[in-house]
């Protein structure tokens, strides 16, 4: 019978371990909304119950003061709108304006000036969104329009708080749809959205052009070649150059042979943002190209006149 019981009571103490790590895993909270405080050119709309000559809209001034009726010069910066609705009530209370018991005032923030989300960086439309209950990175990306072709897969978020510690947030900006993770944003954060950077392909290849650097992964002559479509013809690749501008705005020209890269034959080469990579033309081949052309041109003229006149 005692052995029994402790059987029980030990299955008992394990089904409650499992229920209180059960309770340790389940989904996060939702995010909560920042308390967003009064900042210094902000607009904020002050309702007094009751006495609307004393309700109307004040711009917060560089002291991050406000001039209300009767009452004068009022500092609400740094304070919430419940907080400086609490305060100016008691003040006007204080000053016999209002009667203790009725005292009701209610503060609302209308237009931010600097309590606002800034994106900026390759975005299509760069500004300052405002920041109102729970922001998203990824609606406030959103609003700004979405990415440009040029942007990066990292977006940097400085926070207000602690600016020397950035947040960096990656995604595939490739994506028909990109994914941003949720990260919540708060009043007074800096959105950026670097440009990726890229390396200029001219020259004989198949396609030149510009192509982005990706974070997440090197850039190489054999990577690069092979987006632009391979080395064309009459192309000298035993010439093919990279110019790389250096720390001190110095040109570096470094020669190789592109094809020897594309062969295995030689060590690929790790491309910069900036670099052009360029393959140049074989004038000795474009030479016999034109040769062959005109004998071939030639031969066909013959054989026209012949069958012409014979």
């Amino acid at each position: 019978m005692a052995r029994r019981l402790m059987h029980v009571v030990s299955l008992a103490a394990l089904l409650l371990v499992q229920g209180i790590a059960g309770l340790g895993q389940e989904t996060a909270p939702p995010p909560v909304a920042a308390a967003v405080r009064i900042g210094a050119g902000d607009l904020i709309q002050v309702s007094v119950y009751g006495s609307g000559d004393l309700s109307g809209s004040f711009r917060v001034d560089e002291k991050g003061e406000i001039t209300l009726p009767l009452l004068g010069p009022v500092q609400v910066a740094g304070e919430t709108a419940e907080e400086a609705g609490t305060a100016i009530a008691k003040r006007y209370v204080g000053a016999d304006i209002l009667k203790a018991r009725p005292a009701l005032v209610t503060v609302s923030i209308a237009e931010y000036a600097t309590q606002g989300i800034v994106v900026n960086g390759e975005v299509q439309r760069p500004g300052v969104y405002p920041a109102l209950g729970v922001r998203m990175l990824n609606e406030v990306m959103v609003a700004a329009g979405g990415v440009t072709p040029q942007a990066s897969s990292q977006v940097v978020i400085l926070r207000r708080e602690d600016p020397t510690h950035a947040v960096k947030v990656t995604y595939d900006p490739t994506a028909a749809t990109p994914v941003i993770p949720r990260v919540q944003l708060f009043p007074g954060d800096t959105v950026m959205v670097p440009n990726a950077g890229g390396v200029y392909v001219l020259g004989r290849v198949g396609k030149p052009g510009l192509y982005l650097l990706e974070e997440r992964r090197t850039l190489t002559v054999e990577k690069v070649l092979a987006l632009a479509g391979g080395i064309g013809g009459a192309a000298n690749s035993k010439h093919s150059h990279i110019v790389r501008t250096l720390a001190d705005g110095r040109k570096e020209d470094i020669v190789f042979d592109s094809a020897n890269i594309l062969k295995g034959k030689s060590a690929d080469i790790a491309l910069k943002d900036g670099d052009i990579l360029y393959v140049p033309v074989s004038t000795s081949k474009v030479i016999m190209q034109q040769a062959i052309a005109d004998a071939i041109s030639m031969g066909t003229m013959i054989l026209t006149f012949r069958l012409t006149y014979y």
